[in-house]
């Protein structure tokens, strides 16, 4: 059966790429080395395929017709979307896809009761994608193909912790038992933490809220997360972004219990988001090796 052999979430705020030069010191540490260590835990898992899931601002799906959940199958993904460049100020990038993956993904997820869409075409990417994909290079020689999952954190009803967790759940059992043995698979968590896009506290970064959110993870308490973490809570937090974190309860879901480690948090002004980032214990080491907590052992 396959493996999920990494887990990683961070916080995908663009001032990160446009912004970065012009921040505290103490906060371009705390990015350059959450964002470091998840590149280099990337290049080191031997990955076969990374599944990144982040949050659709609006680029992709009518208000009226949104999605939960929607699958990108195409064969190369490129970014970012030509509105979005100004906003975010990186560079352009191209990455593989897998077709086949990201369909055995979704029939796998339907023929077990969840709805999601799907699409061949190239997803319009703004920072959701872009900027994991240029801080931590995964459009670099030799990074694995990339298969993103935009859902839904903006139009109502979105689907809340606990739906987000039970996606996972429900992933985590077609990795295991639809995708090709030795398969190696990683985990992508994008966006977050507290943040307000456009909003009346446009400004407003809730530090308490996003060190509470970040302890309750490295404890492991995944109950409370799933008690304490509604749409309303995330709300109180930032009306609009901070709801975006329901993309790390997607690996929340599909890992289980492994333990969880914080590679910092920061909250500076101008980035408008509280950015943090974590790392989960999962998976063996190498290929073929064997972990203390594998795939078996997953949600």
């Amino acid at each position: 059966m396959a493996e999920i052999a990494l887990a990683v979430a961070a916080s995908h705020a663009p001032g990160l790429i446009g912004l970065f030069d012009g921040a505290p010191d103490e906060s371009k540490r705390v990015v350059e080395q959450a964002y470091g260590a998840i590149a280099q835990e990337i290049a080191n898992a031997d990955l076969d395929v990374l599944i990144m899931f982040a949050n659709d601002h609006l680029a992709n799906s009518r208000v009226r017709a949104f999605p939960d959940f929607l699958l990108g199958m195409a064969d190369e993904h490129a970014g970012p979307f030509e509105w979005f460049k100004p906003w975010i100020g990186c560079r352009d990038y191209r990455m593989r896809g897998d077709r086949a993956t990201a369909e055995a993904l979704f029939h796998g997820i339907g023929r077990r009761g969840v709805r999601m869409f799907a699409t061949h075409e190239n997803l319009k990417f703004d920072d959701n994608v872009s900027v994991p994909t240029i801080l931590c290079e995964l459009d670099a020689p030799g990074r694995p193909p990339l298969i993103p999952i935009l859902q839904n954190c903006t139009v109502p009803p979105l689907p809340d912790q606990r739906a987000s967790y039970a996606f996972g759940q429900t992933l985590a059992r077609v990795i295991r038992e639809d995708l090709p043995k030795d398969m190696r698979v990683g985990l992508f968590g994008s966006g977050g933490l507290s943040h307000e896009p456009g909003g009346a506290r446009y400004y407003f970064i809730d530090e308490a809220f996003d060190n509470w959110f970040l302890e309750l993870l490295v404890a492991g308490d995944h109950e409370k997360l799933l008690a304490e973490m509604t749409i309303d809570r995330l709300n109180e937090s930032g009306g609009g972004g901070t709801t975006e974190l329901y993309a790390w309860f997607d690996v929340l879901g599909a890992i289980g219990e492994a333990p969880c480690e914080s590679l910092g948090y920061t909250a500076h002004s101008d980035w408008k988001c509280g950015v943090g980032a974590v790392r989960w214990a999962v998976g063996a080491g190498a290929r073929g090796t064997t972990s203390e907590r594998g795939a078996a052992d997953v949600a």
